[in-house]
């Protein structure tokens, strides 16, 4: 055989998604889909909605589950449920579309070539999420994957799950959220005010590290990185320059409108009940 005429085996990447970006919502329907699923199955699938953006990176806002049978060797989904689903979330948010799907468990298994060949007819090069719902040693194994096809000359053989970059990211008040899905027994919500007192030790542990940083670069005993420096400068330039006590009126300020918060969203919770009861006792009359 002539050396021109020899196959060649090669991966062709059917991606161009570089990266990932997830909403801590996503994760927190997810979790939620997973404790609501079916005594009889063992994971949870379903649909994930976003955006792309021209450099490849994907932006995923939304999801909601797909019910789906699973054995050995085949997975039969529910593809109506999952059109109309789609269509639901369509009319509310119409710049949202499908940028891949979701699976929970840790990492890839051995039915998600299937489910991924599905959402491939779907869309063009979607992405695939694994969520470890078990938080084992206290952490969320989150992994975002794209399909590479291997090709023998023009005949595509399998395709291969390669994992990509993922960022999650969160402001404080999802972030306390986030923590404490992640402890798997909780005897009661934080209150506001706790999670803000969390939230300001996070703060101070980060302000410490950043201090031990500087001392150790001014003391040469950690050669300095321009990028830190910049991030750091930043953000000192941020802060609005206030006096102790106009910053003392600022948080008193914001605590106090969450304290308002709180008092409307109770007296709301009273009304609605003393309604229901109301008309319970007129119905019961």
């Amino acid at each position: 055989m002539a050396a021109g005429d020899r196959a060649v085996l090669q991966f062709v990447p059917s991606s161009m998604s570089l990266s990932a970006k997830i909403h801590p919502v996503v994760i927190f329907n997810i979790c939620d889909c997973y404790v609501r699923r079916p005594d009889q199955a063992e994971r949870v699938i379903g649909t994930l909605l976003g955006s792309i953006s021209p450099d490849g990176t994907v932006d995923i806002r939304n999801s909601y589950a797909v019910p789906h049978n699973e054995s050995s060797d085949q997975v039969a989904l529910d593809i109506d449920y999952h059109h109309n689903m789609l269509l639901s979330h369509q009319k509310v948010n119409p710049k949202e579309v499908i940028v891949g799907w979701y699976s929970t468990g840790f990492g890839v298994s051995g039915g998600s070539a299937l489910i991924h060949d599905f959402y491939s007819r779907e869309i063009p090069n979607p992405l695939h999420l694994t969520v470890d719902t078990g938080f084992k040693n206290g952490e969320a194994s989150i992994k975002a994957f794209v399909s590479l096809n291997l090709f023998l000359g023009d005949r595509q053989l399998a395709a291969q799950f390669q994992e990509i970059p993922l960022d999650l990211r969160m402001v404080e008040a999802e972030r306390v959220g986030f923590d404490i899905l992640k402890t798997t027994m909780v005897e009661k919500m934080p209150s506001d005010l706790e999670g803000m007192e969390a939230s300001m030790e996070r703060l101070l542990a980060l302000i410490d590290d950043v201090y031990k940083y500087v001392d150790n670069v001014v003391e040469g005993r950690v050669p300095p990185d321009n990028n830190i420096g910049r991030f750091i400068s930043d953000t000192v330039a941020s802060i609005p320059k206030m006096s102790p006590a106009g910053f003392d009126k600022l948080v008193n300020d914001s605590l106090q409108d969450d304290l308002l918060l709180l008092y409307l969203s109770s007296l709301t919770r009273t009304q609605l009940s003393l309604a229901e009861k109301l008309n319970t006792a007129a119905q019961i009359l």
